[in-house]
């Protein structure tokens, strides 16, 4: 496994041989600082360790300071366009920025945006997303490439955003490459990784809806952090961002990268069961994962909720705590 250059984002450590962290992005109006901020909050009980706000104008700008005073975990602003926004962010004492130095403005900008940063020690990453690839303007209609000839435009314009950081000697910069398409997604960050030690942030975008999303998100994910890709993952669900969270934990639970919460093994029900196995589940999982101490307690640790007598005691024999339900009793 190639070991990448380590970035500092708050108070983690990214890259090297770091954990892979977990991240997510608020969905409220980040102008209403009170609400963003118990939103973070919220994500924060759910273990979210990095959390992005979207920065449209300059009153989301002004509202990050506030904003940043409210919770524990890394703010990253994320910036299009108007360079002036980073800036502020920057004063505003944002963990991270994430901008695209393509579209920021010319060189000048670009170099007050790394300039500032440099001095407040605050990382950038650098985001291409599929959709938004300059060489998108060059042709008409829908484009006909391969999967691999859309990975080589990703890395390349990656690659060309990195060397104006590189070129003006700032290191503290990770870059993200997604797509909606999991295969794409997955030969970019490959690419990258052949080229270069720069960490990667992990995720496809659009994913989609909970199902849908979370198969395929974790179908690329198992494949990038299998072979040590990935230094930080979001996944995009279309979804209340706790889940985005959860997703995200599981995918690293499954491949033995964190951990996480307990392992939580339930009976999918049949003509048997008596009892609301899948309540009492949802039920168990809302008080466990919106708790920061139950969280903590649990994690490690293998609950079985079982609701009849064939499966349930053998099943429940190698798990820490046992829910069982019948007829008209539980234990």
């Amino acid at each position: 496994m190639k070991l990448t250059r380590e970035v500092k984002v708050g108070s983690f450590i990214l890259g090297g041989k770091n954990p892979v962290r977990v991240q997510s992005m608020c969905n409220t109006d980040t102008r209403d600082a009170d609400a963003t901020a118990a939103q973070i909050l919220s994500l924060e009980a759910a273990g979210c360790e990095i959390n992005r706000v979207a920065v449209p104008d300059m009153e989301a700008a002004l509202a990050l300071g506030k904003i940043k005073a409210q919770i524990t975990t890394p703010l990253v602003a994320d910036i299009h366009f108007d360079y002036k926004l980073a800036l502020e962010a920057v004063k505003q004492g944002v963990d991270k920025i994430r901008i695209n130095p393509g579209n920021i403005g010319d060189q000048s900008k670009v170099k007050e945006v790394v300039k500032a940063c440099a001095d407040a020690g605050i990382a950038i990453r650098i985001g291409v997303n599929a959709g938004s690839v300059k060489e998108l303007k060059k042709i008409d209609g829908r484009p006909s490439w391969s999967d691999e000839e859309w990975a080589k435009v990703m890395v390349g314009e990656a690659l060309e955003q990195s060397n104006i950081l590189e070129q003006l000697n700032f290191k503290q910069h990770l870059v993200s490459l997604k797509s909606d398409n999991l295969n794409r997604t997955v030969l970019a960050c490959e690419m990258l990784a052949a080229q270069t030690d720069i960490a990667q942030h992990i995720g496809l975008t659009e994913a989609g809806s909970f199902l849908a999303g979370t198969v395929k998100s974790s179908i690329a994910m198992s494949r990038l952090l299998s072979q040590g890709i990935g230094a930080t993952i979001r996944i995009s669900l279309t979804e209340d961002p706790r889940m985005q969270v959860r997703t995200a934990y599981e995918i690293l639970k499954a491949l033995h990268l964190r951990k996480y919460g307990p392992e939580i093994i339930s009976c999918p029900t049949c003509g048997r069961t008596q009892v609301d196995v899948s309540g009492t589940v949802k039920a168990l999982e809302e008080i466990i994962y919106s708790d920061k101490e139950l969280l903590k307690l649990s994690t490690g640790k293998k609950i079985a909720v079982m609701g009849c007598i064939v499966n349930g005691p053998g099943e429940a024999r190698d798990a820490d705590f046992g829910i069982a339900g019948g007829k008209g009793e539980g234990l």
